[in-house]
């Protein structure tokens, strides 16, 4: 399947986490190429609603809601020709410092709310022969120092939607994991209450990269079907290093990230 513009019916793309940052320069790259695209979000403030964007509000951590939501999605879309899973939050702290409060909200939004929506739109993928695209972190293949929650939610993402591959691989539908290393989308680094935040605004980034630039590498890699997608050189760099020698991308990641 192919981002190219339709003549025919446009087809729709499903956004978790759309109103902002990555998901927002997704999102726009999708309707610049003639996609419909649904945006789910808590906050969809500054967002109109048109005949290629539908913002609708959901608490991604209210299972009842987020069900309510997708079942209709599916019933509004002539069809759902790809799916990303955008939404996340991260945890910038050591272990000790972690509270439990925010180590399960973490979870319920980076893991949970992602594999119920994908348990919800299996039929409709199917049905187009779609794709589901993870979007996770280089923290969802290798350790990263002061987020041990987050690396954890990554780590369940990239099982999840790993094994789902396989199973949906007979169907004829497709599933990427896109691993994005530093991109810069959260640059007034505020958290909440519990310490979590949206990602994009480690003071100890490397080599970060814009929204856009994330974005169009994302879709390229969609378009031509891969499996896997390292977003940003960190990302690539990573993923070599850590098929090569786990225990010397440990010493790197240490030395690096304690430095910068």
């Amino acid at each position: 399947m192919s981002v190219a513009s339709d003549r025919r019916a446009p087809r729709t793309a499903v956004i978790s986490g759309g109103a902002g940052g990555l998901g927002t320069a997704l999102s726009q790259h999708l309707q610049r190429l003639g996609w419909r695209v649904v945006v789910l979000d808590r906050d969809l403030r500054g967002l109109q609603r048109s005949d290629m964007q539908i913002p609708i509000t959901c608490d991604l951590t209210d299972a009842t809601a987020l069900a309510g939501v997708c079942a209709q999605v599916v019933a509004e879309s002539p069809s759902i020709d790809l799916v990303i899973y955008n939404a996340g939050l991260t945890s910038v702290c050591a272990v000790p410092e972690l509270t439990d409060t925010a180590h399960r909200h973490l979870f319920e939004v980076n893991y949970f709310a992602a594999t119920a929506m994908a348990q919800a739109f299996l039929a409709p993928l199917r049905a187009s022969q779609g794709t589901h695209l993870a979007v996770t972190s280089v923290a969802g293949f290798a350790p990263l120092r002061q987020r041990a929650a987050y690396a954890a939610s990554k780590h369940a993402m990239t099982g999840f939607f790993g094994s789902l591959r396989a199973e949906e691989a007979p169907h004829g539908v497709d599933v990427c994991i896109a691993a994005p290393s530093f991109v810069a989308t959260n640059p007034d680094g505020k958290a909440d209450h519990q310490g979590l935040s949206p990602p994009g605004a480690a003071k100890d980034a490397i080599d970060a990269m814009s929204a856009e630039q994330a974005a169009a590498v994302i879709l390229r890699g969609f378009e031509c079907k891969r499996a896997f997608i390292p977003v940003g050189r960190v990302a690539k760099l990573s993923s070599m290093v850590m098929r090569l020698s786990p225990a010397f991308y440990q010493w790197l990641m240490a030395r690096v990230v304690s430095a910068s």
